[in-house]
């Protein structure tokens, strides 16, 4: 296990076992997908011994249409294409064939604009988190391992948990930010309640309770203007 998966720690038996357990049930899978195409080659070479010369031919890396002239011959395959019986079923084939070349194309020209601007992105995080290109490479080999498996069924626990503590931090993360939101809007309204109680002087606009500031005590210079000598 450990040369099949050198980058995996081992040292307790459930991640040994549960990778096992994976890898059998992989193993099944694919002897079932070698099965079904092993029954469809034999049901179409049972339908046309000459399948499977054809079959062997191409295994062989014979060129096919020499394969198939060698079967029925030049004229056999003129006649062939000129079958009247046969038009509807070979127009249909070659718009399968024109439409599924369309696709691939579009694909590609896809693929090339977004791998290219993929690599843009992923020079531009390189530098500003100062990565090496060996770290960038196990990132990029781990995300490709992860879409493998998702193209095959497979969900690996490590990767699923990965993903799950990613959400909850994102969750953690925003629920501290609307945490400190409420903190300071408290804050504020304390220092305003705060700023209240202290006052500015003037009297207060109703109620009982309100206090009254005593008027000031004059001084011998403040009645000086009063005074009469």
């Amino acid at each position: 296990m450990r040369t099949r998966y050198p980058d995996r720690d081992f040292a307790d038996e459930e991640t040994m076992f549960g990778q096992i357990d994976d890898d059998y049930a992989d193993y099944e899978r694919r002897i079932g997908e070698y099965e079904a195409r092993d029954k469809v080659v034999e049901e179409g070479m049972g339908r046309d011994p000459r399948a499977a010369h054809f079959f062997v031919q191409l295994v062989k890396g014979e060129n096919p249409w020499t394969s198939l002239i060698n079967m029925i011959g030049a004229d056999g395959v003129r006649e062939l294409m000129d079958d009247p019986a046969k038009q509807e079923e070979f127009a249909k084939a070659n718009k399968e064939y024109v439409e599924r070349l369309s696709e691939e194309t579009s694909l590609k020209e896809e693929y090339r604009k977004n791998i290219a601007e993929s690599m843009q992105m992923l020079d531009e995080l390189s530098q500003e988190r100062g990565l090496s290109d060996e770290t960038v490479d196990a990132a990029m080999d781990l995300l490709a391992g992860i879409v493998d498996d998702a193209i095959r069924g497979r969900f690996r626990r490590e990767n699923v948990e990965m993903a799950l503590n990613a959400l909850q931090r994102d969750a953690d993360l925003e629920n501290a930010r609307a945490e400190g939101e409420i903190a300071g809007r408290n804050a504020k309204i304390e220092e305003q309640r705060r700023r209240s109680r202290q006052g500015d002087g003037m009297p207060g606009m109703g109620g009982a309770s309100t206090a009254v500031p005593a008027p000031a005590k004059k001084g011998f210079l403040d009645d000086l203007p009063q005074r009469k000598f």
